[in-house]
């Protein structure tokens, strides 16, 4: 069992709320965090066809058999059981009753919205980060290792080796689940939507491009995306919009959360081919810009995040927006630091007053820096923005 940053945060949430929503990709560790960690609750899951098939015919009944506190997992699969569940916990007027899980972020929360809004508290479970892993005794020796690997668990935990791992990923949730819902009968039309979404993170998501390339409309593409969104297999970071610069970029750019996921899509084989790799930059930032946001949701919250470009090509990878002051952060796969690192930053730093103490540089090296404008801090690292 290795060790979740969002423990804390679960145990003040079930204190709290009658009912705790935790959502986030297959294979995250839900399950294995909450059986871990609230081992005197009940458990039930609505995989079984026989629990899906009790909780859709007989709902008051399956919740008079399945008492609370209970864990729910992938509940919504149930829509029926989120109203029963409001009235039992209204009745009771007892927090702690009730965790609901699922990896369907988007059919979860839509539930919830409905039946459950004000009292369910929403918790988000991501693969694994660099504290939890270095907590569990791993070492991290070199990015190239973690692009590899990615940071779902079972990777880690089981050893499992990501040639076989991801594969089986791909095909049992991917392929299977999501194709499913966004409706396409073409399996390869779909792992070639996949392969391009890989071939395009870190940059500029261009819907007519990529409706191009996979022969679909843009509308399509833009609603392929939202489900990858919802499933916590993609995200977009949205740029910055305030009006500093009338030419500023409106588009988002697209990341993986797990850049192993990505990496396998991308057909890399071993962490040597990284090293070379024409999207090693791209990859790198994905894996630093998902390592950040995770920071913020493992302590229950979603960051202001953005980021910075303009049509002349000046650009900032990660802008947070903090109570502190706006923390801007420039990240670069170099494992030396060169001058040219900082010439986004000093340019963001005068056409926006960012202060030196919110500037920083994100590298591949080994060692934290003070710089006279600039903190320059590891990879292994980035804790400071949260």
């Amino acid at each position: 069992m290795i060790e979740r940053s969002l423990t804390a945060k679960i145990r003040a949430y079930i204190r709290i709320f009658p009912i705790v929503t935790i959502t986030g990709p297959r294979q995250s560790g839900k399950t294995t965090l909450l059986k871990y960690l609230l081992p005197e609750w009940s458990y039930v899951s609505l995989e079984d066809p026989d629990n899906l098939l009790f909780a859709e015919d007989d709902t008051r009944g399956f919740l008079e058999t399945n008492k609370p506190p209970l864990i729910i997992d992938e509940a919504q699969k149930s829509p029926k059981l989120f109203s029963y569940i409001q009235t039992k916990a209204d009745g009771s007027n007892k927090a702690g009753q009730y965790i609901l899980s699922g990896s369907q972020n988007f059919l979860l929360l839509e539930k919830i919205s409905q039946s459950l809004s004000g009292r369910a508290g929403i918790l988000t479970l991501m693969p694994l980060n660099f504290n939890e892993l270095r907590a569990a005794g791993f070492a991290l020796k070199e990015p190239e290792l973690c692009l590899f690997r990615g940071f779902y668990p079972a990777v880690w935990s089981q050893k499992i080796n990501p040639g076989d791992y991801y594969p089986s990923y791909v095909q049992t949730y991917l392929e299977r689940d999501l194709r499913q819902i966004i409706h396409i009968a073409d399996l390869h039309l779909f792992q070639k939507f996949l392969k391009l979404c890989a071939g395009r993170t870190g940059q500029i998501l261009n819907l007519a491009s990529f409706a191009s390339d996979c022969g679909v409309s843009h509308n399509t593409i833009r609603s392929w995306i939202s489900v990858l969104e919802a499933s916590h297999i993609v995200f977009l970071l949205p740029p910055y919009f305030k009006n500093i610069n009338k030419r500023l970029v409106k588009s988002s750019k697209l990341y993986f959360w797990d850049a192993g996921l990505a990496s396998y899509l991308l057909g890399v084989e071993n962490e040597k081919q990284i090293e070379t790799h024409p999207l090693r930059g791209a990859l790198f930032e994905t894996m630093m810009i998902a390592e950040i946001l995770k920071n913020f949701l493992n302590i229950g919250k979603r960051a202001s995040a953005s980021f910075f470009r303009d049509k002349t090509g000046h650009e900032v990878d990660l802008l947070i927006e903090k109570a502190g002051g706006q923390k801007a952060i420039e990240i670069k796969a170099g494992q030396t630091v060169n001058s040219d690192f900082f010439d986004q930053l000093l340019y963001w730093q005068r056409v926006s007053g960012t202060k030196n103490k919110d500037l920083f540089l994100v590298y591949a090296g080994e060692k934290n820096e003070t710089r006279t404008k600039t903190s320059v801090l590891s990879w292994k690292n980035v804790m400071p923005f949260i």
